[in-house]
């Protein structure tokens, strides 16, 4: 059996020049980030016992790559609801069943991506690692913005990205200390929250970012003349915001590195076993640009079919985007928050849930931004009121709740709570995709004629 394995081994470790995989595997270990930590909660052990009695080397290479990137996860029974959008889409079947298949697709697709960067970090250190994680971590939530922005479709780009962030700060994070209060209710649940600190001042100038242009808004003379200030307000804060990220990169993979460092599980592996590479650093990122463009043309066909969706299902274009798109297309990131909670690992649950945020609230949302300016599309960082308030609200909730260093059930169900209002709020919520800054421009009569009297 030994040699099986040794002999299945082989073509992956010629592709990489040698066998000092062991030697990379022990540096990795030490630098693995929460998302890793997440995603590794749903991975499967893969039996190799069929795989090595392949003759041809080149055919044994393909079968156990095939075997651990598409096999390997527990989430591989949505892999088929992938052919079968694309079949839909080619033959012009049912919109909204489009859209449903194509979210069901991406669930998987967004897990398989943190495992290729955490094999392809086996090779390049835990540093190229963690700047990997932090460009391909939220990739799906920012193709759909990229398609959504190509499309015209400002106002989803914003309901989605809001809605991520909603849902790691109330919905992941409220899940997550709730169950495992519950889970661990005889014992006082700790974390260190000097991690949480620094990810809620992030939260807190992206609150800022996206205050600012809303106020400013409110307080203008005219629509017209605050409308163009507004956007050139939002995109020099957008330059700020990324600034700042960059800065945070810094200081979370270099200076203070040991900080966002997760806590190595106990069961490492079913066999208890170090993890080591399981496929090739070439065929690591073979398959991650393939996912990437699979992952491209499902957020096309989200975009292109969430209005047909919304009227089929005589539910809003705003829930849907804030609500269904984030707890679909994040699912196996926040079951493995929600796993580590369960076993007492709040460090590793909060890295996913602040670490997911402040990276879609400093970059993606800033980025998007950007690359409407390129693009010559009028997008800012005016939310409108009811969408910069809940999350002003989520925000503020949260930093108190991780004030102390410790948690309970009763956090995390107070944080659901809020999830839920501001959800029914965003069900019951009626309004047109082309309807931007209206909240503004009503509540300027309203203002005046307080101050009047």
């Amino acid at each position: 059996m030994g040699s099986n394995q040794q002999q299945l081994q082989e073509p992956w470790m010629l592709e990489n020049g040698g066998n000092n995989i062991k030697g990379l595997s022990k540096e990795t270990k030490h630098g693995r980030t929460a998302h890793n930590m997440s995603s590794s909660s749903l991975r499967k052990k893969s039996s190799l016992t069929l795989v090595s009695k392949i003759r041809c080397g080149l055919l044994r290479n393909l079968v156990a790559n095939f075997q651990e990137v598409i096999l390997g996860t527990k989430l591989s029974i949505l892999f088929p609801a992938i052919p079968v959008a694309i079949f839909a889409q080619c033959y012009g079947l049912g919109r909204s069943w489009i859209f449903a298949l194509s979210l069901l697709g991406l669930t998987p697709l967004a897990e398989r991506v943190s495992f290729l960067t955490e094999q392809v970090a086996f090779f390049t250190g835990p540093t190229v690692g963690g700047l990997l994680n932090a460009t391909c971590g939220n990739v799906t939530e920012l193709i759909i913005a990229i398609f959504a922005l190509m499309s015209g479709q400002v106002a989803v780009v914003k309901y989605s990205l809001l809605g991520s962030i909603l849902s790691n700060l109330l919905l992941v994070l409220g899940t997550s200390l709730f169950c495992g209060g519950i889970a661990n209710i005889g014992d006082e649940q700790k974390y260190d929250r000097r991690q949480a600190d620094v990810n809620s001042l992030m939260l807190l100038l992206a609150l800022l970012c996206h205050l600012l242009p809303l106020l400013f808004g409110i307080n203008g003379a005219s629509t017209s003349l605050t409308k163009y200030s507004s956007l050139h307000l939002s995109r020099a804060s957008s330059i700020v915001m990324l600034i700042a990220y960059f800065v945070y990169l810094i200081f979370q993979l270099f200076t203070h590195r040991k900080l966002f460092e997760a806590e190595e599980d106990d069961e490492v592996g079913e066999n208890g076993s170090e993890e080591e590479a399981v496929i090739g650093c070439w065929s690591a990122v073979s398959w991650l640009i393939g996912m990437t463009v699979i992952i491209a043309l499902l957020s096309e066909y989200v975009v292109a079919t969430i209005q047909e969706a919304s009227d089929s299902w005589g539910l809003s274009v705003s829930f849907l985007s804030i609500i269904l798109l984030p707890i679909v297309g994040n699912a196996a990131e926040h079951a493995g928050a929600i796993i580590f909670a369960f076993k007492n690992k709040l460090d590793i649950t909060l890295g996913v849930a602040l670490g997911s945020s402040t990276q879609i609230a400093m970059f993606v949302v800033p980025l998007c931004v950007i690359v409407a300016w390129i693009a010559g599309v009028e997008m800012d960082l005016n939310l409108n009121l009811l969408e910069t308030g809940s999350l002003a609200l989520a925000i503020i909730a949260t930093s108190f709740t991780l004030q102390d260093g410790t948690s309970h059930y009763m956090k995390g169900f107070i944080l659901l709570l809020c999830y839920i209002v501001i959800g029914a709020c965003f069900f019951v919520q009626r309004s047109p995709l082309n309807q931007a800054h209206v909240t503004s421009i009503s509540l300027k009569p309203a203002i005046n004629g307080v101050l009047s009297a």
